[in-house]
C-alpha cells in the first residue's frame, strides 16, 4: 500500500483509489466592498492635485455619513499621469497631469450598498470600477463545504471500488485544492449612474463558496 510523502496524495501509489471531491455551499452576502474614484485633469501637477483632494474629501465624507466606518475606508490607488498631445509634428507635448485617487469602502449593511454608492457620486466621484458581495464570517458555510467534498469523494470512490470489485479502504491522504471565497462581483457599468436622479439598484443575491479536495483510499 502506498502512502502520500509531503502531505501529497500520490496517485501512482500501489493499492488505492484517488478521486477528487467537491463540495458547493450558497450563502446570503452581508457585506459589500465597493471601489470609487475620482480623475482630475489641471495644467499643472499641483493644481491636479488640489482640485482631486478637494473632491475626494467631499466623497470620504459622504461616504461616513452613508454609515461606512472610517476604519472600513481604504485608499487603493493614488496616481499621477503627464498627459500628453502626440497630434503635433515636433512629437509629444504634455499638455497637462491627471491625478487619480480611488478609495475602497466595505459596507456592513449590505443593504445600504446603493445608498452608499449615490452619496459618493453625489460627492464628485468619477469612477466606480469595483463592487463584489461576500459573506462577513464563511467560517461555518466552508466547513460544510468540506463535508460535501469529501462525501462527494467517498461517493465516486465507492463507485469506483464497486465497480472494479474490490473493497473501500480507509483514508491515506487528503489534499484540499483550495476554495473560492463567495465574493460576487458585479458589473459596475450597470450600476454607476451619476447625474441621475433615480437610487443606483442593488441586489447582493447568493454566493457560492466552494471547496475541492483530492482523496486517497485504499483498496481493502
Amino acid at each position: 500500500m502506498g502512502t502520500p510523502g509531503n502531505g501529497r496524495a500520490d496517485s501512482t501509489a500501489a493499492g488505492t483509489i484517488t478521486v477528487p471531491g467537491r463540495g458547493n455551499v450558497r450563502v446570503a452576502p452581508d457585506v459589500a466592498e465597493v471601489r470609487l474614484g475620482i480623475i482630475s485633469i489641471r495644467p499643472t501637477a499641483a493644481a491636479a492635485r488640489t482640485a482631486a483632494t478637494e473632491v475626494m474629501q467631499a466623497i470620504l465624507d459622504a461616504l461616513r455619513g452613508a454609515g461606512v466606518a472610517r476604519a472600513d475606508l481604504r485608499t487603493t490607488l493614488v496616481g499621477l499621469d503627464a498627459v500628453r498631445d502626440y497630434s503635433s509634428p515636433s512629437g509629444p507635448a504634455i499638455t497637462g497631469y491627471q491625478l487619480t485617487n480611488v478609495v475602497e469602502a466595505t459596507v456592513r449593511e449590505v443593504e445600504t450598498a446603493g445608498a452608499v454608492i449615490d452619496a459618493a457620486l453625489g460627492a464628485g466621484a468619477t469612477s466606480m470600477d469595483g463592487l463584489a458581495f461576500r459573506p462577513a464570517d464563511a467560517t461555518d458555510a466552508l466547513a460544510e463545504a468540506r463535508r460535501l467534498a469529501i462525501a462527494d469523494a467517498r461517493a465516486r470512490a465507492m463507485t469506483l471500488a464497486a465497480e472494479a470489485g474490490v473493497g473501500l479502504g480507509r483514508v491515506v491522504g487528503i489534499v484540499e485544492g483550495g476554495s473560492l471565497d463567495g465574493s460576487l462581483p458585479v458589473p459596475v457599468g450597470l450600476l454607476a449612474k451619476a447625474g441621475s436622479a433615480a437610487s443606483t439598484p442593488v441586489e447582493a443575491g447568493t454566493s457560492e463558496l466552494t471547496i475541492a479536495v483530492t482523496v486517497v483510499f485504499a483498496i481493502a
